[in-house]
């Protein structure tokens, strides 16, 4: 039986390929595009995600923090998305990468008429298994997200290029366009154990 530290390894790997990639350099562009296969070979399997970190709660969607980065150049979350539950529309204020883990969701974006209200931008997109989406100021930034199944979880992973739970960003009234400051925190207040390999050195030890 795969052991745990074995099973988070792919966490491990993603997270100490991210660290090298922003100590190179912090160019946003650069950083999407040399994410974007990072992540993308992170989804394509999903057994390295820690329980804790796939719990839906029976009212609201979950943030997960799985990682953020000690310079906070990057964070990565898992959000958990119960059966038909979605977020408010919303923008991120910093560049991020969406990738759809299990299940799946769809997502409208928005942009700010003239007259300050919102507008829907483009079609109403679905993210399932694998898809990834990028979100940025430099792009569309405004969206609002659901879960596509009314009848189970889906969960997403989120990369994005600072610590997203203790940035200030915005919720929009549908209505009126009106923008409100809000900061989404963190739904647990413990993160996985990237670093304690010490069951497969000892298996190496007495191999």
């Amino acid at each position: 039986m795969m052991q745990d530290d074995d099973r988070i390894a792919p966490l491990r790997n993603f997270v100490q390929q991210m660290t090298r990639l922003v100590q190179s350099t912090q160019d946003e562009v650069t950083l999407m595009k040399s994410a974007h296969p990072l992540l993308a070979s992170l989804i394509v399997d999903d057994s390295w995600l820690p329980e804790p970190c796939s719990r839906p709660h029976p009212q609201y969607y979950q943030q997960y923090l799985l990682h953020c980065d000690p310079l906070e150049r990057f964070s990565l979350v898992s959000f958990v998305w119960g059966p038909g539950q979605r977020t408010p529309i919303h923008d991120h204020g910093v560049w991020g990468l969406i990738g759809m883990l299990r299940g799946a969701e769809t997502g409208q974006c928005y942009r700010v008429a003239d007259d300050g209200r919102l507008q829907p931008h483009g079609a109403e997109q679905r993210l399932e298994p694998g898809d990834i989406e990028a979100v940025s100021p430099s792009l569309v930034d405004i969206h609002r997200v659901a879960n596509a199944y009314a009848d189970r979880a889906s969960i997403s992973i989120h990369l994005y290029g600072a610590n997203i739970g203790a940035i200030a960003r915005h919720v929009f009234d549908p209505e009126s366009g009106e923008p409100k400051p809000f900061i989404s925190g963190y739904s647990a207040a413990e993160i996985p154990n990237l670093w304690d390999r010490s069951a497969a050195i000892r298996r190496a030890l007495t191999a």
